[in-house]
This record gives structure tokens, sequence and C-alpha cells, in this order.
């Protein structure tokens, strides 16, 4: 009887990490496929999602739990699709960087409405838990080579990189708001 036990216990570990591989091997083919020149019509949920995919061993290791509100509707932008996955990758890897161990991270989606010839944006918002970003550091975070993180840690590129791909989409642009234990990046594109 203990080694039935034993054995079905085995049997959905192993199912739950084939189910787990197939699902990066997807994220990793998605990832690579995209059209990294081309905008095309991008679903912003399906990329954050691969996104956190890639990402699931750091999230498991630090055992973080991750909120997602996605409410826009429709949450497509004309975009290139490596373009968003370079963005999502950098600001989810810097957030659960900033994380506690077992924190929290918060992922939401909501649109703009259109108004006097503007048209629809999607907003994407990643919020973190961890100690915040210090007020004197804050002014700073977009320039190059500018990192908070220790020595040999950050090159101090991601933020910029970051900053520069999401306003060279139409509509582009990234805003930061830091205390201690909350620290939210929100991304507003351009809505189709």
């Amino acid at each position: 009887l203990e080694a039935l036990i034993s054995s079905a216990s085995l049997v959905t570990a192993i199912e739950e990490s084939i189910q787990r591989i197939s699902g990066l091997a997807c994220s990793v083919k998605a990832f690579a496929h995209e059209d990294r020149q081309t905008p095309q019509r991008m679903d912003v949920h399906n990329s954050l999602q691969s996104t956190l995919t890639l990402l699931g061993h750091k999230l498991r290791e630090k055992q973080l739990v991750v909120d997602k509100c996605f409410s826009a509707n429709p949450g497509t932008v004309l975009a290139s699709g490596g373009v968003l996955s370079q963005i999502w990758t950098n600001l989810l890897d810097n957030a659960i960087d900033a994380a506690p161990q077992e924190g929290r991270l918060e992922i939401a989606t909501w649109n703009e409405p259109a108004s006097e010839g503007i048209p629809e944006h999607v907003l994407i918002s990643i919020q973190d838990n961890g100690a915040g970003i210090p007020a004197e550091a804050l002014p700073h975070i977009f320039e190059e080579f500018y990192t908070t993180k220790p020595q040999g840690v950050g090159s101090g590129l991601g933020l910029p990189i970051v900053r520069r791909l999401v306003e060279a989409e139409p509509g582009g642009r990234i805003t930061v708001e830091s205390r201690p234990g909350r620290t939210r990046f929100i991304v507003r594109l351009s809505g189709i």
C-alpha cells in the first residue's frame, strides 16, 4: 500500500512537471517567433502571461504570489511582440528582484477611453511590495548605467531600454510611483 501511494505521488509530480515544461516550451516558442520589427495586433494579456511563464522559476524560488487583474477589454495594442516581451521581462524581473521572499506582485490592465481626438489607450501596471526606490534615486532610474543594485548585480540598462521601447510605440509612456512597500510602473500604449 505504501509503495502504491508513493508511486501515485510520483506520477502526480511527473504530470505537473510535464505541464510546466510544456507551458515553458510554448512560451519560449512564442517569444522566439515574435516578429521584432513589424508592428501587429498584440494581446497584452497573452504577452504578459508568456513572460510570467518564462520567469516562473524565479517566482517559485522566491515563493511570490502574483495577483492578476486584467480588466482591459480588449487588451490589444499595435506593437511588435518582441518589444512587448522585452518590456515585460525587464519590468517583471526587476519587480521579482525587489519583492521580499514570499512577497507579492500585482499586474493590472485597464482601458483609458478615447477623448477629443486622442485614441483609446491600454494601461498596464506592474507593482511589487518591496522596499521601494529611494526618493533621491527616483529621478535617475531611467538614466543609462544608473542602478540601485549592488555592484556586479545590475547593469543600469534595463529601465532606460524599457523607456526607449515604450516611448517608441505610438502614444507610449511609462511612469513610476514608489514608496516603502509599494513600487508601481505604469505603461501606457495605444489600444486598437
